[in-house]
């Protein structure tokens, strides 16, 4: 079962169930998924592996930094949603790593790219981020290796 089919008969679960909160997570991975075959000029080939790991790890991205938001203006309901939603996208995307495991692949890509400076940072962070797509915050993975690299 590919990608779009899973998310198709998760939404089917989901209104069998009557899940309010991921059923609407599951269709906006549906919507994001047809923008995209749309925005590649068509077709029903359907989407890559990899492109529904970047709308998963996106579609992440806003939720948590939306349910931020409705924190900080004091709309508790609304970041409950989000919050919701997020969670339930989230079991989508492949397990995190812990720091120590993080480090010690940055520290393996920056062995294997023979970086020794701040210079070779681009090289490192496109190998990375080529390695560990998924599996840690591009954020996490930079300031790992600027840390790394400087010192």
């Amino acid at each position: 079962m590919d990608f779009q089919q899973r998310i198709d008969a998760d939404i089917k679960a989901a209104m069998l169930a009557r899940d309010k909160d991921r059923l609407n997570a599951l269709r906006a991975i549906k919507s994001a998924i047809l923008l995209e075959l749309t925005k590649e000029g068509g077709g029903t080939a359907g989407i890559s592996d990899e492109a529904g790991l970047r709308i998963l790890q996106k579609l992440h991205k806003q939720r948590a930094e939306a349910a931020a938001i409705f924190h900080q203006q004091g709309r508790t309901d609304l970041a409950g949603e989000e919050e919701a939603q997020a969670r339930v996208i989230e079991a989508y995307l492949p397990a995190r790593l812990s720091e120590a495991e993080l480090e010690a692949a940055v520290r393996a890509v920056i062995a294997a790219t023979g970086a020794n400076g701040m210079k070779d940072m681009g090289r490192v962070m496109g190998e990375a981020n080529k390695q560990l797509a998924g599996k840690a915050d591009g954020g996490a993975i930079a300031a790992l290796v600027k840390r790394l690299l400087a010192g």
